[in-house]
């Protein structure tokens, strides 16, 4: 099978496409030929060390996908050839061969049929980041609930995919939802999400103009896509008992935080791992997400599609920031 295959860890520009054998079902596994694969921030991190999988090489990225089953193995009983599935939560394009290839191995218990009225390429790039955002803004109860309604949700980064998939299900679970965008031209993509306020992060007045718009309530919790030099901002827009749910740290680190900065309003942070979903898990959630979802008549966003041949191309455009999801067509 072709494959665009990691030799070193020394980036994305470094990955060729390559052929390789085609990867036989060991026990619980079939083999997908893939459809569409889907690119995540994470996969150029891999790309460059700096993730804490380090699997053995030549290494294929590509967390997400959907795919028709070619083979099963004797011991599946819940999946047959010829169905099409996508993808959820599992190791392919951490530990093993992911996505961007013709044929993956993933395991049953991690597969799930396209949710009624999805295209393949919206069901491609769903699994990671609305399991992500999932996770966000129900992990501070246990066991993990949505926040009350009219909570307010402020959501960095607000235009990638986490960001993308934070807005609907904030907005699906009626909160007032305050995203952060540079862009003006994505600012209004995110009003037709139903984003309630959309705010320029660069903007010196934000605290005070996001105080204003949501007077007198304040931020309850934070996703954080971003972290860097904001983040101390998003501390200090907090009420009381306002949470941040770190989902990445794409400015870089955080300078001069002050721990004193939490106290008196018991403010907590807590980091996000979508690895920590067991499959059982994983099928619960995104149960309720595709329902939380139908409920206001949203659907994942597509930004755009790449053919197999142009996955550097595809990086580049995630690198640029997004609207949505980056789509790479693997086959017909």
């Amino acid at each position: 099978m072709r494959a665009w295959l990691m030799d070193s860890y020394e980036g994305i520009d470094k990955l060729r496409l390559g052929e390789v054998i085609d990867p036989q079902p060991k026990v619980g596994e079939v083999l997908l030929r893939v459809r569409f694969a889907a690119l995540n921030p994470a996969d150029a991190f891999l790309a460059q060390a700096m993730y804490p999988a380090k699997p053995s090489l030549p290494h294929i990225l590509g967390r997400d996908g959907v795919g028709v089953v070619l083979d099963v193995h004797p011991s599946v009983k819940n999946v047959r050839v010829g169905d099409t599935a996508g993808i959820l939560r599992c190791d392919a394009g951490v530990e093993a061969w992911g996505t961007l290839a013709e044929k993956v191995l993933v395991p049953a218990d991690s597969l799930v049929p396209i949710p009624a009225g999805w295209s393949a390429e919206e069901m491609a790039g769903a699994p990671l980041v609305f399991l992500t955002a999932w996770q966000a803004l129900s992990q501070w109860s246990e066991p993990p609930a949505p926040l009350p309604k009219r909570s307010v949700l402020l959501v960095t980064g607000a235009s990638g995919g986490v960001g993308v998939a934070s807005v609907l299900l904030g907005t699906s679970m009626d909160l007032v939802v305050v995203a952060l965008s540079r862009s003006a031209e994505k600012a209004a993509k995110l009003k037709e999400l139903q984003a309630d306020f959309v705010f320029d992060p660069g903007d010196p007045h934000l605290r005070k103009n996001v105080g204003a718009a949501i007077a007198p309530k304040k931020v309850d919790l934070v996703v954080d896509n971003i972290g860097g030099p904001l983040f101390n901002h998003l501390v200090s827009m907090l009420g009381y008992g306002g949470r941040i749910s770190v989902v990445g740290r794409s400015a870089g680190v955080v300078p001069d935080f002050n721990t004193a900065s939490l106290l008196f309003r018991r403010n907590r942070i807590g980091g996000v791992a979508v690895a920590d979903y067991t499959p059982e898990a994983a099928h619960a959630a995104w149960k309720k997400i595709v329902s939380a979802l139908a409920a206001i008549g949203k659907r994942p966003v597509v930004d755009s599609v790449f053919a197999f041949e142009e996955v550097k191309p595809a990086f580049a455009r995630l690198q640029q920031g997004p609207l949505g999801k980056v789509v790479v067509r693997i086959a017909g």
